[in-house]
């Protein structure tokens, strides 16, 4: 069983930078892909990005691409999103998940077995 925990939610202006951490528990957090959600008020939980079980490799969503990036250091048993030059459309609460399969539909919330509780992220125009 993992546990995970999300910190580094805050408010920021749009044009600033926050980075969020996801702490987890247990033996097994290098065997599994870490990904990044958000979801805001009245919309569906949305795939941000995800990084496989040895960092190797990262998959984003189109509208974070070269702004947001997700970095992972197994020994601290952590996986990071930095978000540089946000804007107020990426308000929302991020949870980070876990998945044990590694599945190809990385994007797809139903891919996940464990997820965090979530942090708020807010960004003011």
């Amino acid at each position: 069983q993992v546990q995970l925990v999300e910190s580094g939610g805050g408010l920021v202006q749009a044009g600033g930078s926050l980075r969020l951490s996801c702490a987890a528990s247990g033996p097994t957090f290098s065997k599994y892909a870490m990904g990044w959600f958000r979801q805001a008020p009245g919309k569906e939980r949305e795939f941000v990005a995800v990084i496989t079980s040895n960092g190797g490799r990262t998959y984003y969503v189109d509208s974070v691409k070269g702004r947001f990036t997700i970095s992972r250091d197994n020994a601290k048993n952590t996986v990071y999103l930095q978000m540089n030059s946000m804007k107020p459309e990426d308000t929302a609460v991020y949870y980070c998940a876990a998945d044990f399969l590694g599945s190809i539909r990385y994007y797809a919330p139903d891919s996940y077995q464990h997820w965090g509780q979530g942090t708020q992220v807010t960004v003011s125009s």
